[in-house]
């Protein structure tokens, strides 16, 4: 059997169609007074009806018209985890702009080359975020604040197909790139809802990402609010000790987070969650331990999603649909999904190959801005190319191996980054594990492991460990002890950051 799934039809895109209309109007209709937002301290929250919420974006819309924006004109943000981050990401897109998310946590010197990039017509900056060097106006989280009661400005209705929002990918591999979505990717959600999320109108979804991150984009804020469910989300400044807390007190019925935060909640006892439904997990592959220590703790489980920014999330276990030990999940109903080789031909079953999805899934990028070159590397026959190496397995089960450029090469065979993470793990005492193919000489490269522990590891044992559980080829040669792994503004490890960090040790 070859490596090719196909559980279409995806979901129809009607004409015209505005992405802000779809998340906010149906549910504001049917449930105006409900919570839709609220931002969690462990002293309380701040409260967002459905009805304030459109008003708000509504309103925002208006206010953006007023500054002689047009559609198709493109805002920077630069906002942190603040209500004024929705409304503004909304508003534009209601008035038919293009919203440009970017992290609160980059630079001057990091933003001042993507806003020369993508050229925008106005900037909007909080209070201590870095603004670029550009010469667009500026308006700041009190401006977009005051527009809240403004009259409403109608749906700028059109072409599915038109550019809605610009999203940067994380960069782990390069030079970051500017995303171009369409209005119609918010269609492609409801295939998440089901086959990833499990999320109805009753829940009360609780996301601990940045706002800037396609995760928490759409599964903290806008899938919530397409079903009429309520976003949760911890205000700046909540630690992920105080993570715990938040969901006892306020009902948690679902969380989502990078495996890292999970990581750092396992640190402390967790209180009974008596609400909680269940886990999600995307941005990084979730190791096998986090996984049984979060069900061991909290009697629920974790259902881990693949995706990337180009398409975000379409590869998942679902509630009362688990995944095999080891592989990450399913194609999602209405997805069409290959792993390929070289010859862009479907592998084997169960055979190694880059993973592809159908060009037009309508959760699919329209392109990368202004890079008509890198899109076009992307695109093959019928497939977007992801770069991503997996198996997929008789029943469909797709295990992630890594990716394409993060793969190792060690005396000649391909090694995935994930199977000797997950190995490594097994060692007493350590808290995270990342390898990487390092050069220690000109033209000689081995694996190297970097461990985060609370203090040096035995290296001879680390040796040992290695060879107890890898083939000789799997084994890393050499160890170092880092105080933290290198991650991007959205949590995700930095492997081109890890290469170029050297080793303290010999070779053991």
């Amino acid at each position: 059997m070859l490596s090719i799934i196909d559980n279409r039809p995806a979901p129809l895109v009607p004409a015209p169609f505005n992405m802000a209309a779809h998340v906010l109007a149906a549910s504001a209709a049917r449930h105006p007074d409900k919570m839709a937002l609220q931002i969690l301290r462990p002293t309380g929250a701040e409260r967002w009806s459905y009805a304030r919420l459109l008003a708000a974006v509504q309103g925002c819309a208006t206010g953006l018209l007023a500054q002689g924006l047009r559609p198709g004109d493109r805002i920077l943000m630069r906002l942190g985890n603040q209500v004024e981050f929705p409304i503004l990401f909304l508003g534009a897109l209601a008035a038919g702009m293009v919203p440009v998310a970017t992290s609160s946590q980059l630079t001057t010197a990091e933003i001042t080359p993507m806003a020369a990039r993508v050229a925008p017509a106005l900037i909007v900056g909080a209070q201590g975020v870095a603004l670029p060097d550009h010469p667009a106006p500026v308006l700041h989280e009190a401006d977009i604040r005051r527009m809240e009661t403004l009259p409403p400005a109608p749906f700028h209705m059109g072409d599915p197909d038109r550019p809605g929002y610009i999203i940067f990918t994380s960069g782990t591999s390069g030079t970051p790139m500017a995303v171009v979505h369409a209005h119609r990717a918010i269609l492609a959600r409801q295939m998440m809802h089901h086959g990833w999320e499990g999320l109805t109108d009753t829940d009360r979804l609780m996301h601990a990402g940045a706002f800037n991150w396609t995760y928490t984009l759409g599964t903290g804020l806008m899938d919530p609010w397409t079903v009429g469910a309520t976003a949760l989300i911890p205000a700046p400044g909540v630690g992920a000790d105080q993570l715990g807390l938040l969901l006892k007190r306020f009902d948690v019925t679902i969380f989502a987070a990078a495996p890292g935060v999970y990581r750092q909640m396992l640190r402390a006892p967790l209180p009974a969650l008596p609400r909680l439904r269940h886990g999600l997990s995307a941005g990084e592959k979730l190791a096998s331990d986090t996984r049984q220590a979060w069900q061991q703790a909290t009697g629920t489980p974790i259902c881990e999603a693949l995706g990337m920014s180009e398409i975000s999330t379409f590869i998942s276990a679902a509630p009362g649909h688990p995944a095999p030990e080891g592989s990450t999940g399913y194609a999602q109903p209405g997805r069409r999904i290959a792993a390929l080789d070289e010859t862009l031909a479907p592998v084997p079953r169960g055979t190694p190959g880059q993973l592809a999805v159908d060009r037009h899934d309508p959760g699919l990028m329209l392109h990368y801005l202004d890079a008509p070159q890198a899109t076009a590397a992307r695109l093959a026959e019928d497939w977007f190319l992801t770069g991503d190496t997996v198996t997929i397995a008789e029943d469909g089960a797709v295990t992630y191996l890594g990716r394409g450029d993060d793969q190792m090469n060690a005396g000649g065979y391909r090694v995935s980054p994930a199977e000797v993470e997950a190995a490594m793990m097994l060692f007493p005492g350590l808290t995270e594990v990342a390898v990487a193919e390092v050069e220690v000489k000109p033209g000689v490269t081995v694996i190297a492991c970097f461990y985060v522990a609370p203090g040096p590891l035995d290296q001879s044992a680390l040796a040992r460990h290695a060879a107890a559980h890898l083939a000789r080829y799997k084994q890393p040669r050499a160890f170092r002890r880092l105080d933290a792994l290198p991650r991007g503004a959205n949590a995700k490890l930095n492997r081109r950051a890890l290469r170029q960090q050297g080793l303290e040790s010999e070779q053991p």
